[in-house]
């Protein structure tokens, strides 16, 4: 069966307060990065998935942030499947 790796982007909903986010603005202007205007703190999840296809590993990220890896009231997530190397399997 193939191997596939998921990589899952986590981040808050716009609408939400961040105030890890706020935390490192304000610290990275206070260190003089006067450009950055607005950070977002969020997570990265990697997950290894044996799989018929690329979409059955997809269906179990899915699945998996739906359930475990997100919370949907508070939080968006955004899924990147890629075929393992044969190497990495």
């Amino acid at each position: 069966m193939p191997t596939y790796h998921a990589t899952i982007s986590v981040t808050l909903r716009p609408s939400i307060l961040d105030p890890e986010g706020k935390a490192v603005h304000q610290a990275l202007q206070n260190l003089g990065h006067t450009m950055v205007e607005d950070v977002r703190v969020g997570k990265r999840i990697e997950l290894t998935i044996d799989a018929e296809d690329e979409d059955a590993a997809y269906e179990v990220a899915e699945t998996s942030c739906q359930k475990v890896l997100a919370n949907p009231v508070t939080e968006n997530y955004a899924i990147d499947i890629t075929a393992a190397s044969p190497s990495a399997a």
